[in-house]
């Protein structure tokens, strides 16, 4: 019974991962908590079930959900963040600016798609394989696979391409990175862009694992994929990763052993510990300010 709610911590722990690095990407390069991520997440899965719901097909329809966020995610910061950073307004501003989007794309998601759950057909099929003893569904191998792959692709960029270089740039100093040429503004937008497609990757392959999609979905799962970026040390795309993991495991263990009540709030007790052990998470780096 342990292997076995370890083989689906792993497969939940994923999906969080990648809601994480959202998370991450946008913390590493504006040094902001972007808490209308998981509003996205939400909207991704949406955008996704109306495209199959159009008879685009599960693959396609999940490629044009996640252009169609990624491009909400660009709009998000043209229209309400962008304009904050020209009046040099305090942090504070641009994360109460997040919240407030977040409520908005609920609510419209409520007003135009009812806030009924629907079921999402299952990305992977039924099928199951035996590992030993224990039966591991199609689906759970697929989640870690796609959720490894993407994640290598993003490390890829960020750390391999020159638009990674000028994303790094970005996050050690920005206006040093503009004198040297690079498109300050463009890259934030990008790094949104990435953000967004994640999130619905996520919201896919979480909604066709459960086999539901409703517009709420996003608050709770982006509350414990942040808990799980500030565990892995957020701005860090491996921390994200592991604290997905270590999240996903967690919330399986913890509904085997306590019961379900208790399966949320594990990912804000490791959230609280990792505060008062290890701030900058196990992958962060202690931040050095001049003074």
């Amino acid at each position: 019974m342990v292997t076995q709610q370890i083989i689906n911590g792993l497969a939940l722990g994923m999906g969080y991962a990648l809601i994480a690095v959202g998370y991450s990407l946008v913390f590493g390069i504006l040094r902001l908590v972007n808490f209308s991520h998981g509003a996205i997440y939400a909207f991704g899965a949406e955008m996704a079930m109306v495209f199959i719901g159009m008879q685009f097909g599960i693959v396609p329809g999940i490629i044009a959900a996640m252009l169609l966020t990624g491009i909400l995610g660009i709009v998000i910061d043209k229209v309400a963040l962008e304009p904050l950073r020209k009046k040099k307004s305090p942090p504070i501003a641009s994360l109460i600016t997040t919240i407030g989007i977040s409520n908005i794309i609920t609510n419209l998601l409520i007003i135009f798609l009812g806030s009924e759950k629907r079921n999402f057909p299952s990305v992977f099929g039924e099928g199951t394989v035996m590992l030993g003893k224990f039966p591991i569904s199609v689906t759970q191998i697929m989640m870690f696979v796609v959720s490894v792959l993407l994640m290598g692709i993003l490390m890829f960029i960020v750390f391999k391409t020159k638009i990674g270089l000028a994303m790094r740039a970005c996050e050690q100093n920005p206006k040093a990175a503009n004198l040297m040429g690079v498109n300050v503004n463009f890259i934030i937008s990008f790094t949104f862009f990435l953000a967004g497609v994640s999130a619905t990757i996520a919201g896919a392959l979480v909604s066709g694992y459960y086999q539901i999609v409703y517009p709420n979905m996003g608050f709770m799962a982006g509350l414990k994929a942040f808990a799980a970026a500030v565990l892995g040390g957020i701005g860090s795309l491996p921390g994200a990763l592991i604290g997905g993991l270590m999240v996903g495991v967690s919330e399986s263990m913890a509904a085997t052993f306590l019961g379900s009540t208790y399966r949320d709030s594990i990912a804000f007790i490791i959230l609280i510990l990792v505060l008062l052990l290890r701030p900058q998470g196990l992958f962060g780096r202690k931040g050095i300010t001049k003074v």
